[in-house]
């Protein structure tokens, strides 16, 4: 099972003075009416979906089998301090430091505030077996201050590489030194038009150092859109479908004391779907039970791990028609929507196939073409030709300058909320 990274940085406290600002800041970048995770959710791949290629304009990349973040650059515009943050799906957000991006125009400058999109995984090297922890990123939201959700998705990627990659990646080039104060690298994922999807499985795929969780399809006509998307489709292999269940334990009654349960036993391990939230208070449901083998049980126990109330990623093994566990998923706050379910089981009922994509390639392809007004019968050019902002280029270099017009880099810089420019009270305690 591939390895799904810890994310670095230092916990903002929950609710803090802090955590309140940091929140209300992105909702109003984001143009969000209240504080809340503002990234895009995709929905399962079925049948109907080859349609929709057909249809539309889609962009295809592979989905990295990591944990989904959010990357926040926090620049304060009066003092060109930055601020560097993670965000996850539970909406908590984590400090970096030793990192600092220039601005597109003047690197002597900082990066005004912008929210990435991306995966980050740990990239094993095949031959060295060195791990390195990577930010794969493959779309944004505010790139310096300027909101660009609403914007066509090839207009997003092309602020992404333009604006808050290669200033960074040349930064990073003339001053080789300053990769030891990284958290992690930083990549742009590279992305496809959907009618060359061949390439993906064929030459992206077996070229990934990282965990691969089958592929994502973005229209590139729609906007950013905060939550479910439609127009994002996630496809897995029929048998690959997995589904995100609260793991529930209940154990059977011990024979002489039928009103104590007995620990000693093999539970019967439930499947609760969630049911969105009452009064502010998550609401599950009994939905089905997962298989577990004896072998399982025990090394399930040898672990010492809590097990009960946890979220489990499992998926439908047709050889005994049960669920069967795939891993645990502490990266998530809550388990499935019981919509996404019943989406994701229909799915798995008329799920496509690697065979079906490939064949439909040519259709999709003669329908983009004729969108654009081409010719559909002419051989294509090879997709670099055709695309290809990634992969990224070398970063050109700048015309050569007099060594006292050297432009440098500002600064690593501290956060407003160190001990000294913090507040002096947070939550009624003084720093």
């Amino acid at each position: 099972m591939p390895v799904i990274p810890d994310l670095p940085g230092d916990l903002v406290p929950r609710n803090s003075e802090q955590e309140i600002w940091l929140k209300n800041e992105v909702a109003r970048i984001c143009h969000l009416d209240r504080p809340r995770f503002p990234g895009s959710q995709p929905v399962s791949f079925g049948v109907r979906d080859l349609d929709k290629l057909e249809r539309a304009d889609y962009w295809v990349c592979e989905k990295s089998d990591g944990v989904r973040v959010l990357f926040f650059v926090n620049t304060d515009l009066a003092s060109g301090d930055q601020a560097l943050y993670l965000i996850d799906r539970h909406n908590t957000y984590r400090q970096l430091s030793g990192i600092f991006f220039p601005h597109h125009e003047n690197p002597m400058m900082p990066l005004r505030n912008t929210l990435i999109d991306g995966e980050l995984v740990i990239d094993v090297d095949p031959v060295t077996k060195k791990e390195t922890l990577r930010l794969l990123c493959f779309d944004c939201l505010v790139v310096n201050e300027m909101n660009v959700m609403s914007r066509p998705l090839d207009k997003r990627y092309g602020r992404l590489t333009e604006w808050f990659y290669k200033p960074y990646a040349k930064m990073m080039k003339d001053h080789p030194h300053i990769a030891t104060s990284q958290p992690f690298d930083i990549k742009v994922k590279e992305i496809n038009f959907s009618y060359h999807v061949e390439k993906v499985f064929n030459v992206d795929l077996p070229a990934l150092q990282h965990g691969n969780d089958g592929l994502i399809y973005t229209c590139v006509s729609t906007p950013y859109t905060p939550g479910t998307d439609t127009n994002i489709l996630k496809w897995k292999p029929p048998s690959e479908n997995s589904i995100d269940f609260k793991l529930v334990l209940r154990f059977p009654p011990l024979r002489n004391q039928p009103e104590k349960p007995d620990f000693h036993a093999k539970p019967v391990f439930l499947l609760y779907v969630w049911c969105g939230d009452e009064r502010g208070v998550p609401k599950y449901e009994q939905y089905d039970e997962m298989y577990v083998e004896d072998e399982e049980w025990e090394r399930l126990k040898l672990s010492r791990e809590q097990i009960d109330d946890r979220i489990v990623e499992v998926h439908w093994d047709p050889a005994v028609s049960r669920w069967r566990m795939m891993r645990f998923r502490d990266d998530k706050p809550h388990a499935n929507h019981r919509s996404v379910v019943e989406n994701i089981i229909q799915s798995i009922i008329d799920g496509v196939e690697k065979e079906a994509l490939l064949a439909r390639s040519n259709a999709i392809r003669s329908a983009w073409k004729a969108r654009l007004g081409q010719p559909q019968t002419q051989s294509q050019p090879p997709p670099q030709a055709q695309m290809r902002l990634p992969p990224l280029p070398p970063v050109p270099k700048m015309p050569t300058r007099p060594p006292q017009a050297e432009l440098r880099y500002g600064p690593l810089a501290p956060s407003r909320w160190s001990k000294v420019a913090g507040p002096e009270i947070v939550a009624g305690m003084k720093r």
